[in-house]
């Protein structure tokens, strides 16, 4: 979602969705593009490029977006890249298993999450929220400052995940919620609703999801989860 936003705010581009419970991403055209076998991926003529983070500082640096996005100013670069280096062991896993843990895994795939296992996954959720509001966001508007940058637009949607799986992270953090606001309003509402559209409708399309799809990926998604 964040590289969708980011193209669609910056460039033109020719957009693809495939949908990975039918598989498409371990086809040989898919994994032309990226062998990783992962979304997002990107190709610029001969150029394949994989993981979201790699490919919008790619973007910014070759159609010279506008500065707030990835800043010039060496320190606000570096404020930006410190918050993207984070987030990976932090917001993005965290967030992910709780989309995981909630809805995916006993709704897709019929298998209950441990109790301890969901615990564990709220508590590390609510500890790296707390860290970003403290640590990244303090009293500025935005990670960096005054200046919306890709810092955000990476938090947000990794922070909206929880709530595809109907988890309110916003609910009594005011200003978590008032940051999510602005970043909506620079993003534009439209934009913003479009990119979340699908995730935030996951829980009325598990239900009439066919379970037959997930079984190729049970055994790895449970593995990697679960274990």
């Amino acid at each position: 979602r964040s590289v969708y936003i980011f193209a669609k705010k910056n460039i033109q581009f020719d957009h693809k969705k495939i949908s990975l419970f039918d598989g498409f991403q371990y086809g040989d055209e898919f994994g032309k593009i990226n062998p990783l076998r992962k979304v997002p991926a990107m190709k610029d003529g001969d150029f394949c490029l994989a993981e979201s983070i790699a490919i919008m500082m790619y973007l910014a640096e070759k159609f010279h977006t506008p500065d707030y996005w990835y800043p010039a100013d060496l320190q606000k670069r570096a404020r930006v890249n410190e918050y993207l280096s984070w987030q990976h062991s932090a917001i993005r896993i965290h967030g992910s298993k709780m989309l995981w843990f909630k809805l995916l895994i006993p709704k897709a795939m019929g298998v209950e999450v441990p109790k301890e296992k969901m615990d564990t996954a709220e508590e590390n959720l609510d500890a790296s929220l707390i860290i970003f509001e403290e640590k990244f966001l303090q009293d500025r508007p935005f990670i960096v400052g005054d200046k919306f940058s890709l810092a955000d637009l990476v938090a947000v949607v990794e922070i909206m995940q929880p709530v595809g799986a109907g988890v309110d992270v916003f609910e009594n953090r005011p200003k978590l919620k008032a940051w999510k606001d602005r970043v909506r309003e620079e993003i534009g509402a439209e934009l913003f609703d479009e990119a979340h559209q699908a995730i935030l409708s996951l829980q009325e399309a598990v239900k009439t999801m066919d379970p037959k799809k997930m079984e190729p990926l049970k055994p790895k998604i449970l593995k990697d989860l679960l274990s």
